[in-house]
């Protein structure tokens, strides 16, 4: 069975949306089944997005697992008897008889494959689209990560290299993107100064939120301003003081491509700090 029409398309969408979402292919079947072997469907968090394998109980059941893999994303298990570990909650195959496993009246078996996109990746965003996050997103572009850069400027962004990696938003209140962070995001703040970085962390800290990594562009005495200001704007001391100021390596110069190269390598170091397994 050739490629659904549409799907590589909306496969390509999904991807550089950097939402996660899983890939379903039947890729065996024995007798009756309701689809034949290739069908293809696309699910995200909220269901069916692209396609079928079969619509009624199998779609119904293979949904379900689907939106299992990607609520893995944020720890949850995978239901009972459908595997467990990183492997099977990132690329899984399944095997099922639908008479005795979906409750179909038809004896055929099927077998699905499951793969998940952009499952734990490392996505970093940026808050600021001036010099240094200039430079340092043309450094990150040479990793394996996802880049969000956030401002209110349209033409700092546009400055931007084109990416399937980046992606690129223009808020007139950044801060209201902060309700779009993911817990394993990396977070840093690079607006056109405090006034402009310092509601973006309010509104991080008044969601108890903590990603990966916090950091603001800065110096020391930034970071004493900034903590003023969030302890009188009701933020508690133990929850203001979560976030890095200066942030990079103590490393090179104030030149922008070199601080750039420092940020970039504090995060690689702080990545590797929580993906490291534990002895």
């Amino acid at each position: 069975m050739p490629v659904p029409h549409g799907f590589v398309e909306k496969l390509a969408e999904l991807s550089t949306s950097g939402k996660s979402f899983v890939s379903v292919t039947m890729v065996e079947t024995v007798g009756s089944t309701p689809q034949d072997v290739g069908s293809k469907m696309l699910v995200d968090a909220g269901g069916l997005v692209f396609g079928t394998v079969g619509g009624g109980k199998v779609e119904t059941k293979a949904i379900g697992i689907a939106q299992s893999m990607l609520s893995s994303l944020h720890a949850s298990p995978l239901p009972e008897g459908e595997g467990s570990g990183s492997n099977a909650m990132s690329c899984k195959l399944v095997e099922w008889n639908l008479q005795r496993d979906v409750g179909m009246t038809c004896g055929g078996v099927v077998k699905l494959l499951f793969e998940s996109y952009n499952f734990r990746d490392w996505r970093i965003v940026i808050f600021g689209a001036g010099h240094v996050a200039q430079a340092l997103v043309r450094c990150l572009l040479l990793l394996e990560c996802r880049i969000i850069c956030v401002d209110q400027r349209d033409e700092w962004l546009a400055r931007l290299p084109q990416s399937s990696k980046l992606r690129t938003i223009q808020m007139a209140e950044p801060r209201e993107f902060v309700g779009e962070l993911r817990p394993d995001d990396s977070v840093l703040c690079m607006t056109m100064g405090h006034k402009t970085d310092r509601p973006i962390l309010q509104e991080i800290f008044s969601r108890r939120f903590e990603p990966r990594y916090l950091g603001v562009i800065g110096s020391q005495a930034k970071r004493k301003v900034l903590l003023r200001e969030l302890r009188e704007d009701g933020i508690a001391d133990e929850v203001a003081e979560n976030f890095r100021c200066p942030i990079g390596l103590p490393l090179g110069t104030n030149q922008p491509g070199e601080i750039a190269v420092s940020i970039a390598a504090e995060l690689i170091q702080c990545r590797d700090a929580v993906t490291a397994p534990k002895r």
